[in-house]
């Protein structure tokens, strides 16, 4: 089974405009985040997907700098852009990353996909109350082309795997059980604002190294509330 990672990557961010080139550890957080995912057990190939704005292309400079590779495809339809990316690979199974989550957890990402090589199902489901930014999802190839042709509306085309979970009784699913310790609804390690960016960089100087266990990072933040608090307060942008 041939299983890739699309990490999708822009620096148009609404709220944080050039969020993932901002520094973090020794590198920044699309280092963070490619470096992550490399560790990703049952993965073949870990890909940036930008857009061909100008603006991007110093995320293209980035990965050519760095030895990732990259595509390039439309902005604003980001569910175009993993199919056009995916064809080029030809896998069984792509996994869906955002660029902003500098500390996906990359040993649950591991256990998803030696479930979903068992399981050889279409979409998977998480059964847990995970922080935000922590999780990854992962659909059959099949699966990603099929929502393409059918999810014709906006938060269909921008979220990529939303049709599938929006009508998760037309697929066919695997449930993973989230590991107890990573249950911490309450927390936010993802990047979209300066105060989640505060959090991150609090996080990343503790620890100085890019590949600490995201269960490590979570037992941390909850024994540093004065931390938590600096972004406790942001809201997630809903889906229109």
């Amino acid at each position: 089974m041939k299983t890739i990672v699309i990490i999708q990557a822009r620096m148009g961010s609404t709220r944080l405009k050039g969020k993932i080139l901002k520094p973090l550890g020794d590198s920044n957080v699309l280092g963070y985040v490619t470096r992550r995912c490399l560790q990703i057990s049952g993965v073949q190939e870990v890909i940036v997907a930008t857009s061909t704005l100008s603006q991007d292309d110093v995320i293209v400079t980035w990965c050519k700098e760095n030895n990732i590779q990259y595509f390039r495809g439309s902005e604003n339809d980001v569910l175009s852009r993993f199919v056009e990316c995916a064809k080029e690979y030809h896998p069984n199974y792509v996994m869906r990353v955002t660029s902003d989550c500098p500390f996906v957890d990359y040993e649950m990402a591991s256990e998803v996909v030696e479930l979903m090589t068992n399981e050889k199902k279409e979409i998977l489901l998480v059964d847990g109350e995970l922080p935000r930014g922590l999780a990854v999802e992962l659909i059959s190839y099949q699966t990603l082309l099929r929502i393409n042709e059918v999810g014709k509306e906006v938060r269909h085309r921008e979220h990529v795997t939303y049709y599938a979970y929006e009508f998760a009784n037309e697929f066919k699913s695997v449930t993973y059980k989230a590991p107890t310790n990573r249950n911490a609804p309450n927390l936010r390690i993802t990047l979209d604002t300066e105060e989640d960016y505060e959090v991150i960089y609090k996080i990343a100087e503790h620890f100085n190294n890019p590949l600490v266990s995201s269960a490590d990072v979570i037992q941390f933040l909850n024994n540093h509330p004065e931390i938590v608090q600096l972004n406790s307060h942001i809201e997630q942008k809903p889906v229109q």
